[in-house]
């Protein structure tokens, strides 16, 4: 089917405004041509509309763009995937010696690293700053062992983002420019908060559910440490181009190849299985990328939020279709659900999977092995037993505590092992938070937001 602009973008504000999101920004790869929407307000305050080349925070997003680079680099012959990662970077480390001896690259790129997500420290503004982010994490504990499963850790890719500097003799916002932004021609792409300014922005809501957001304190709270893993300032539009780089086997719109096709396709391999198949709706992670399999239909994409701001990319090569949603607050996820349900099967045919639910009746499930604390750095999870059932506490601890309040709500068991958590607001899941529970190597694993966090207690 041909793209309907007047009737998507119809539906796409009806939508929007049934899910309480103040703004979005919309744009969709079909027929061969893209198509750039948008609805709403970039700030309810100054009531200054979205526009299509509008700027939003893409949150985690951000490593596909780092995992691009990262490839770029291993095409060009300057880096290795199977290089242990210190003999590249001397200054990396654990507190594990063994194991930092054997984490790879390819790792790092695949969330198998057991390296951890939430060590969220700020080390200034200087060109340094991943320099110093780097020693610092040396401290910090490694969440699981190497090589084991996948467990999304962010740090990892501030790692790979100094790799990149230390690769090309530049900073990692540099080396953005040099190596994707500029030779795609992509002119609402930026890394540094103050490159916003010459672009209207959008800024975050915070609210309840249900409930229009008010915008937040502030703008954008992310260190610029952790651009690697957490920030590239981007438009839908431009979100959509860098992804048809890679549904076009490497190769710029002006017909210059800036990728190997075997190194894309090498991105859209498995390369390790999630215990989590609910929060994004996938059971595999590439490298750098989250694959998804929609009923036989193989596609490639990723998710981001930053405070009040989130990002949903998906593509599938076989259908030719790139799909990018950017939002700035409210009920963000249920938009993304229930709109890119709509445009994959109306123009491509694409089933998404049903959301994730508990069944009724609801199965005999023994919480007992399971109570206890879980720990790791930034985060404390505590499962707990009540008169009524199960109860999840996810509180952020250090700087992140200061961010965003714990989550709790109770346990409504799904499987054995997993369990749907009430309480995670309406941008985290299309309704219950998947909350589940896997021994390895012997020990016992909390996985929320497809995270590992080792029972301590």
């Amino acid at each position: 089917m041909t793209f309907d602009r007047d009737h998507w973008q119809r539906r796409f504000d009806t939508l929007r405004q049934a899910h309480h999101v103040p703004g979005a920004a919309l744009a969709v790869l079909a027929d061969g041509e893209l198509h750039e929407l948008a609805g709403g307000v970039l700030h309810r305050r100054t009531g200054v509309p979205v526009t299509p080349g509008a700027i939003f925070q893409s949150g985690s997003v951000a490593k596909v763009y780092t995992a691009t680079m990262i490839m770029k680099l291993v095409d060009d012959g300057r880096l290795d995937l199977e290089a242990r990662v210190v003999d590249v970077l001397p200054e990396f480390g654990t507190p594990d010696p063994e194991a930092t001896k054997s984490i790879t690259v390819r790792q790092l790129l695949s969330h198998t690293g057991g390296v951890t997500n939430d060590f969220n420290l700020d080390t200034g503004r200087g060109d340094d700053c991943l320099e110093k982010y780097v020693a610092a994490a040396r401290e910090v504990s490694l969440d699981l062992p190497p090589g084991v499963t996948v467990s999304y850790g962010s740090l990892g890719y501030v790692v790979l983002g100094r790799l990149v500097e230390v690769i090309t003799g530049t900073t990692w916002d540099q080396a953005l420019k040099d190596l994707i932004f500029t030779p795609l021609g992509l002119r609402q792409s930026m890394s540094l908060p103050e490159e916003a300014l010459a672009h209207p922005a959008a800024m975050s809501h915070l609210g309840e559910p249900g409930t229009d957001p008010d915008p937040a304190p502030h703008w954008d709270l992310i260190p610029r440490a952790f651009g690697p893993a957490a920030r590239v300032l981007v438009s839908a539009g431009d979100l959509a181009r860098l992804a048809k780089l890679h549904l076009d086997g490497g190769v710029a719109p002006d017909g210059r190849r800036l990728l190997g096709a075997e190194t894309v396709a090498a991105m859209q391999r498995p390369e390790g299985k999630t215990k989590d198949k609910w929060t994004v709706g996938s059971d595999a992670w590439g490298l750098g990328w989250t694959l998804y399999d929609w009923t036989g239909a193989r596609g490639f994409g990723h998710d981001g939020a930053a405070i009040g701001q989130y990002a949903y990319l998906r593509a599938f090569p076989d259908a030719g279709m790139v799909v990018a949603l950017m939002t700035n607050g409210g009920g963000a996820r249920q938009l993304y659900a229930d709109l890119f349900r709509e445009l994959f099967a109306e123009l491509a045919g694409l089933s998404m999977p049903d959301p994730f639910e508990a069944p009724e009746p609801a199965p005999a499930v023994d919480l007992a092995p399971f109570l206890g604390t879980y720990r790791r750095e930034g985060v404390d999870i505590t499962i707990s037993e009540t008169d009524t059932g199960g109860r999840i506490r996810y509180a952020f601890t250090g700087t992140m505590a200061k961010l965003s309040p714990p989550i709790e709500g109770d346990l409504l068991p799904v499987a054995p092992d997993v369990f749907g958590a009430t309480g995670a607001g309406p941008s985290f899941s299309e309704g219950l938070m998947p909350v589940v529970f896997s021994r390895i190597n012997g020990d016992l694993y909390c996985f929320v937001g497809m995270r590992a966090t080792p029972k301590v207690a």
